[in-house]
């Protein structure tokens, strides 16, 4: 029997693919089910505000524009994002289901990072609308139309569904021979991949090149569009035309604060210092959730637009009573 041969069997001999991990989630807090209730009126909220975003946008033909299909991306992310998140948390911490098995363990995992990729990538569309918009307008019909738009959203649906399909296949090669206690509140891609024994290079390599991709690339992409913005705008004379200029960026600039600052901040925070587990769980929670209970609500009551999208049908309503009644 040759070498190659026997270390491989020595390989497989030791090779553990464990049946579940456990969630530790919080430890010591008390009355902690008032925050999972907080959380299940987040999510309630959420479903409630993207639907009807959604159904604004399909149902009104004056938003079926590509600035619109951005935001409709966005709010079907928000809440395929939400419901992959918080209904399986609140399952498992509030009935105590804390062991959660192997393979949903990890289809948890891509689900939460391939969302909230999308979701940070979506802003990365937005910020392009807005830079064309403003400092090209007279070529926006041209360089924002449906086409461009659905092929960039589909090109960065198939990139970010790749990134993810390595990033799990790369867990699913390691051997957890130690702790199977994933101290997280979901399958965390660093916390699960740090309880296996053999080597983690490529693991480090991923967790570092999804941070940049997810979060500092389109930090980047987003800030350098506004630079040219502020340019643009600087060039503009009248200052009546600046600031209605500036008004069609409030909605994403909004959206961009909310969605990375927070992750930004509990990272920040993970590297400078030692950071409780509570309140990093607390900060990841709030940092998955948050965003996508605003996001509808920005775009209703901050975008003339979807204001009256509204109001039309309500105008309809109270038209057709007033005819009925005479």
């Amino acid at each position: 029997m040759g070498m190659e041969e026997k270390s491989n069997r020595i390989f497989n001999s030791t090779f553990v693919r464990p049946a579940k991990f456990y969630l530790s989630g919080f430890s010591n807090i008390p009355h902690v089910k008032y925050y999972y209730v907080f959380l299940c009126f987040v999510y309630i909220m959420t479903v409630l505000g993207n639907v009807f975003l959604l159904s604004v946008i399909y149902q009104v033909k004056t938003l079926h524009t590509p600035k619109y299909l951005i935001v409709f991306n966005l709010a079907l992310t928000d809440l395929c994002g939400s419901t992959a998140l918080i209904p399986k948390l609140l399952h498992t911490f509030i009935f105590d289901r804390r062991y959660i098995v192997y393979e949903a363990c990890l289809s948890y995992m891509f689900f939460v990072f391939f969302l909230s990729a999308v979701q940070s990538w979506t802003l990365v569309t937005m910020a392009y609308d807005r830079f064309i918009a403003i400092c090209f307008p007279l070529r926006y019909h041209s360089l924002v139309t449906k086409p461009i738009i659905v092929a960039m959203l589909l090109f960065e649906w198939i990139f970010l569904l790749s990134m993810g399909a390595i990033m799990i296949g790369l867990i699913d090669r390691l051997s957890f021979c130690r702790s199977l206690v994933v101290r997280s509140f979901f399958c965390d891609h660093g916390p699960l991949f740090r309880l296996a024994c053999n080597d983690l290079t490529l693991n480090f390599i991923v967790a570092y090149l999804v941070f940049i991709t997810v979060l500092c690339i389109p930090l980047i992409l987003i800030i350098f569009t506004y630079v040219c913005i502020s340019i643009a705008l600087s060039r503009i004379v009248s200052g009546e035309q600046r600031l209605t200029a500036l008004k069609t960026c409030t909605s994403h600039l909004i959206l961009v604060g909310i969605f990375f600052l927070p992750f930004l901040g509990t990272n920040a925070a993970s590297v400078a210092s030692r950071i409780h587990p509570n309140a990093r769980i607390i900060n990841s929670t709030l940092t998955h959730t948050i965003p996508a209970l605003l996001n509808p609500i920005i775009y209703a009551l901050k975008t003339e637009e979807m204001l009256n999208a509204i109001k039309k049908p309500y105008k309809r309503y109270r038209l057709s009573n007033r005819v009925t009644k005479c």
